[in-house]
């Protein structure tokens, strides 16, 4: 039985940067991945969005790298987001669950998916964490509103938080191919099947489907927000024409009199 742990350990990775550091041999890369056999049935994946993912590591070996990838991430964090989940290889047919699956046949391609799988699971919990902070966010604003009948938070403050808002949607969009993991070069059929099988027992569509609802319900809130700052804006323009406009009609008035 092979053990795969995936650990999120920044919000994005120098894969450049790192592929000159890191001496074991690079079997595939992209301009999301780096993927190394480091040993006799071990294998590294390094994701640009942040995860690094280890098949068949010692805890000690595990360890040893997340100290050398760290001085290639964006911003190092060295939290407690991780997924570890059991590959048993003498299965007489293809089994999956949240934390373990069987399988009839494996090499290095087998290998490669199932991590990439397994990043992907870890990343959308992190995708998670940062939408439903946004989310709590945009309720404090909401409650605010209700309760008051105003906003507090300036123009320049929600523009930064839509910001925020896009920027996550857009890495997620980027990042995360929920739909289509298997290699291109080296498609077969027993790929295909363990690709879909472990999104079903990842519930990696759903996950990312309850991340972009969360992210749309968001939006739909500054939307809101963003039109009445703009309405207030406008009525206060209107009244600084209007007092101006009465300083004019005065001034004309006085002059005429005097």
């Amino acid at each position: 039985m092979f053990k795969v742990f995936a650990h999120q350990i920044s919000d994005s990775i120098d894969l450049e940067s790192f592929a000159a550091a890191y001496s074991a041999e690079l079997i595939y890369s992209d301009h999301i991945e780096l993927f190394y056999e480091a040993g006799t049935e071990i294998y590294i994946s390094v994701f640009k969005y942040g995860v690094a993912c280890f098949f068949n590591c010692d805890n000690d070996k595990i360890s040893e790298f997340i100290k050398l990838i760290s001085n290639h991430c964006n911003y190092f964090d060295d939290s407690e987001l991780a997924k570890e989940y059991h590959i048993e290889t003498q299965g007489e047919e293809l089994k999956f669950g949240f934390n373990k699956a069987e399988i009839s046949y494996f090499d290095i391609d087998t290998a490669r998916l199932v991590m990439l799988n397994i990043a992907q699971s870890v990343s959308l919990d992190y995708y998670f964490q940062k939408g439903r902070i946004l989310l709590e966010e945009t309720n404090k604003h909401t409650s605010f509103l209700e309760k008051s009948g105003k906003l507090a938070i300036s123009d320049k403050d929600l523009k930064r938080f839509i910001g925020k808002t896009h920027n996550l949607k857009n890495d997620i969009v980027e990042n995360l191919h929920i739909l289509d993991s298997v290699p291109n070069t080296r498609q077969n059929d027993y790929l295909i099947k363990i690709d879909s099988e472990m999104k079903t027992a990842l519930f990696m569509e759903k996950r990312f489907d309850n991340i972009d609802k969360e992210l749309e319900i968001i939006r739909e809130h500054l939307d809101y927000f963003s039109n009445l700052i703009n309405h207030g804006n406008s009525m206060k323009l209107e009244w600084i024409v209007i007092v101006l406009l009465a300083i004019f009609v005065i001034n004309i008035i006085v002059s005429y009199i005097s």
